[in-house]
Order: structure tokens, then C-alpha cells, then sequence
């Protein structure tokens, strides 16, 4: 399809401004441009050798018999700071950084990009895939347009389609919403996992999906909602009787249900587990406040096809830091409709924006861009982020709400998240160009203020003004009009100062003394409640 074909096809943008047909990229698959899209925009940040962004992603941890068990065996935690890459890598292919889309932004009126923002894009995508005979992963949760409209209060689709949706503290900080996006997931086990005797039970389903958060955030037993042992003879807590209303449920060797001779592999999900993840446009309610709108930016689909043994593991992971230190550019074996293998045994598939602003398969490259982050880096747990990150528990089962949530401490560190986010980075988002953030949370000498943000809740901390939250969606809309998705697809409309457009031998590396190694992903929300004391003192 060529850019002129795109600009024949898209509808009027009333109030939008106009695009040129030579402004839109060409959609297609037999051409790779960017042979290292798997390195994110981030990895380009300029630290000038004390700010640390990178520490999230890249990691290290302590290894043997005394240390907690991790599937994640890459220690990639050298990587913070030190632009190692290939010589494909060292020329900075995300140009869209760069692009001054100040005037563009400045054409649209508000009350067209709400009107934008609150259109429904993804009702329409599974009939138009069937009718052009998809073969991949087609959406099939009803109504998931709005967003906790969808689900139930503890996370259960209405549509009895088993997807189950999670409340969560978003990923440091390209996922925060001051940053660009609204984002939700959702989970759901393989049949098995949900049916007892080949009917669809679901306590056995909430009890199977309380074993995945074991396993995930590997703890000894979870708090669920009360389950009949009597009735179902399972003794959840093992202390050796069965009660009416059991409230605890320790780890356990097998899932429950038809699920029961299935191995519960410590912090791997079990094969045939699926996260539906949609990203989408910043939603305002009448109270300005910042809400999940019906207009998906992206939808994303990733599925567990198989469960590694510790041997296969250990193969996968040398394999992956031999390849990077020999600088070989990444590899990724494309199903076609079925999407991309990231070699850690998942499927992973994602739809995004069309020119028209209807949603359409990624690109093989488009998909690229997703395996930086799900394939090999230190931090994840079975290649995700946010069940580890998800509220303990059953009050974490239900759809997404930082309303209220507090600023969780990590199970490595007892400072609160975000605010060692912020020390550490120097800003509220990577690039260190979100001047909302840096105004609410930074004095004039660029020292956090300590008391605001631990007085905030998460909400309050990560989420943008209504304004600022306008311009970003403005600003996105002018990546989706040109289909410039392998060029970045970060919502600035001022040109990136902090980022480096091509590596060269004298960059100057992360000191060592600004490293954070040793960070996890998984929050202690037993102990919020006293974080706040611990950054005080």
C-alpha cells in the first residue's frame, strides 16, 4: 500500500489540519527499515552521567542458594547508562523525537480532539478482520471500549468471555499517563483453568488465578475472596480441615480444577494464559479529571504458547547476552496473522491506528518495536510487567484505578517508587522534557519536593493536567495521520533535547555511583503505608 492509497482512503479530519500525501509513510511488511526497533527511544536518553533512567528496565540481581529464585536469568543491569549497541544501533532511528509539531498542535481546538478522543475505534476491528479472513488473534471481549464498563467490580468480563481485568500501579514511566497514554490489561487462563468436571466454575477460576499471582510475585500464600472447602473438599490453607468461608490460600504444586495436573512452574505463567492490553488516548470527564476514553491508540495481544524448563531457560538467556555482546542485530520468527515469537514462549500481536484512525494490524516491523521490552530485558518477570505489579490480592481484581492508590514501595527498596523514581531520574518521565511534571514535583534547582509528592497518591503523581493531556493527544494524532509509527510513537510536539541522536565512542557513560542495581518490579504494599516514614527519616 503506498502513501497516496492512505490519503485516498482517509475520511475529512474537520478542524484537523490538512496532511500532504508526501507526509505518509508507506504501511507494509516486506520492507525493514529500522533493523534495531527493538531498542526503545529511551535507551537514547542523554543521563550526562547522573541521571538514571535505565534502571527499570536493565537489571541485576543476586544469584544461589540464599537469594529468592528468578526466571529472569539475563542480569542485563550493566546495560544502565552505557549505549551498547550494535553499529545499526548507535544511529538513533526514532526521528519522530525530533519533529516540531508546535503549530500542528495549535490548529486543533480542543473541542475536536474531544470529540476525537471519544469515538469508539474498536467495536469495528473484529468484524472487519473476519471479513477479511484473519487467521490471528481476533478481539472477542464485548464492549471493551468502555473500559471499566466491560467488567464487573471484581474485574470479570460481562460478555462471559473469561477476560479478567486487574487493578495495577503502571510501569516507571513511559506508561504513566503524564506521559501520553491511558492503559489497561487483562488476563485470561486457558479453559482448564476455569472449569471443574467441564463446566465453567468460577471460584475454581479465581482461585487458579490467585496461583498465577503466587507464583508470579513468588509469595508464600495470597488473601482471596471466601471459598466453601466443604463444599469442593480442597483444603486451600492446609491446615487440615475444611471450612465454609477460607479466606487464605497458600502456594500450592498443581492449579486447581481440570487445570489439576498442571505444574505450577514458580514465576512463569501456565501455557495458554493471555493479557489483552489496550492503549489508548487520555479520556477528561466533565470534572477534568483523566478517564480510559473509547479511542485505543494501540491494542496489544500476547499468549503464553509454552512453558520453559529451567534447562531451556538458561539456554535462551546465554544466548541472548552472547548475542549482545557480539552486537548481532535482533531476530524474531513472524507467524504471519498469528504474530511475532519473542523466543521466551510467547505470541505476541498487536493492532494500532490506521491512517483514519480505525484500528489495523501492526506491521512485521511495527511489531518489532514491541520485543525490546518482551523479549530480553533484566527486570520483567515471564517476559510482562503488571501482574507484578498488581494490588494484592482480591481488591486488586477489578478494572484499573489509581484513585487513592499509595506510592507503593518496591520489594527492594523501602523508599517509595516514584519518588526514587524522581531522585534517581531527575524528571518525570525519561527524556526529562515533561515540564508539567518538573513543575509540580522539582523546586528551581531541580531538587524533588519531597513532602508534595508523599503527601500525593498515585493518581495525583502520575497523571497530567487537562490541558497538557490535550496536547498530547493533538500531538499524537499527527503520528497516526502520517503512519510514521517506525519513526517513534511518542507524544511530543516539542522537539527532544535529552536524547541522543547518533552514540559515539566519547559519550560519556552513567557513573557507576548512580546505578541502582537490585530494583524489582513487584511492589510491598503491606508496607505503603510506611514508606512515606522511611523517605521522611
Amino acid at each position: 500500500m503506498t502513501p497516496s492509497d492512505l490519503a485516498a482512503n482517509q475520511p475529512v479530519y474537520t478542524g484537523f489540519p490538512s496532511i500532504e500525501p508526501h507526509q505518509i509513510l508507506p504501511v507494509e511488511n516486506d520492507r525493514l527499515y529500522n533493523q534495531e526497533a527493538p531498542i526503545p527511544p529511551q535507551c537514547y536518553t542523554r543521563t550526562e552521567a547522573s541521571h538514571n533512567p535505565c534502571f527499570v528496565c536493565h537489571q541485576v540481581y543476586p544469584r544461589g542458594k540464599s537469594a529468592d529464585y528468578r526466571m529472569n536469568k539475563l542480569d542485563d543491569g550493566a546495560l544502565q547508562g552505557n549505549y551498547l549497541f550494535s553499529d545499526v544501533g548507535v544511529n538513533n532511528h526514532w526521528q519522530n523525537l525530533f519533529v516540531d509539531r508546535r503549530d500542528y498542535v495549535a490548529a486543533i481546538s480542543d473541542q475536536t480532539i474531544d470529540r476525537y478522543v471519544n469515538e469508539d475505534n474498536y467495536t469495528a476491528l473484529a468484524p472487519r478482520l473476519k471479513a477479511n479472513n484473519w487467521q490471528g488473534y481476533t478481539p472477542d471481549l464485548q464492549n471493551f471500549h468502555l473500559a471499566d464498563g466491560a467488567f464487573d467490580q471484581d474485574g470479570i468480563a460481562l460478555d462471559n468471555s473469561h477476560w479478567v481485568a486487574f487493578n495495577y500501579k503502571p510501569f516507571p514511566s513511559t506508561f504513566w499517563p503524564t506521559n501520553g497514554s491511558f492503559g489497561d490489561v487483562a488476563i485470561r487462563l486457558d479453559t482448564p483453568f476455569r472449569e471443574r468436571q467441564g463446566q465453567y466454575n468460577i471460584d475454581i477460576y479465581r482461585l487458579n488465578l490467585a496461583l498465577v499471582e503466587i507464583t508470579i510475585k513468588d509469595l508464600p500464600s495470597i488473601s482471596v475472596l471466601p471459598f466453601d472447602e466443604s463444599r469442593y473438599q480442597i483444603d486451600i490453607n492446609g491446615d487440615g480441615r475444611f471450612n465454609a468461608a477460607e479466606t487464605r490460600l497458600r502456594a500450592q504444586e498443581h492449579y486447581f480444577g481440570d487445570a489439576s495436573q498442571v505444574v505450577v512452574t514458580p514465576q512463569q505463567y501456565p501455557t495458554g494464559t493471555e493479557f489483552l492490553h489496550s492503549v489508548r488516548y487520555l479520556g477528561i470527564d466533565q470534572d477534568d479529571q483523566i478517564v480510559a476514553p473509547p479511542r485505543m491508540k494501540e491494542l496489544r495481544h500476547m499468549r503464553k504458547i509454552k512453558t520453559l524448563s529451567d534447562a531451556e531457560l538458561d539456554n535462551r538467556y546465554r544466548r541472548e547476552r552472547k548475542e549482545k555482546v557480539d552486537e548481532d542485530l535482533p531476530y524474531f520468527i513472524h507467524h504471519g496473522d498469528a504474530g511475532m515469537e519473542n523466543g521466551m514462549g510467547w505470541m505476541i500481536s498487536a493492532f494500532v491506528e490506521d491512517a483514519s484512525g480505525e484500528l489495523r494490524p501492526q506491521t512485521h516491523e511495527e511489531n518489532m518495536a514491541c520485543m525490546g521490552c518482551h523479549s530480553a530485558i533484566g527486570s520483567t518477570i515471564d517476559q510482562t510487567f503488571s501482574i507484578g505489579r498488581k494490588v494484592t490480592g482480591p481488591e486488586g481484581w477489578g478494572y484499573i484505578n489509581l484513585q487513592g492508590m499509595p506510592d507503593a514501595p518496591t520489594v527492594s527498596h523501602a523508599e517509595p517508587e516514584i519518588l526514587a523514581y524522581f531522585k534517581r531520574v531527575g524528571g518525570g518521565d525519561e527524556f526529562r522534557q515533561n515540564t508539567e511534571m518538573l513543575a509540580r514535583w522539582f523546586d528551581d534547582k531541580g531538587q524533588v519536593k519531597t513532602g508534595a509528592v508523599l503527601a500525593a497518591d498515585v493518581y495525583q503523581l502520575i497523571t497530567p493536567s487537562a490541558e497538557r493531556a490535550r496536547q498530547l493527544n493533538k500531538a499524537y494524532t499527527h503520528i497516526v495521520r502520517t503512519q510514521s509509527y517506525r519513526l517513534g510513537r511518542d507524544a511530543t510536539w516539542v522537539p527532544a533535547k535529552n536524547i541522543h541522536q547518533a552514540i559515539d565512542e566519547g559519550t560519556r557513560p552513567l557513573d557507576p555511583k548512580h546505578q541502582a542495581l537490585g530494583w524489582d518490579l513487584r511492589l510491598d504494599w503491606q508496607s505503603s503505608s510506611n514508606a512515606a516514614q522511611v523517605a521522611a527519616e
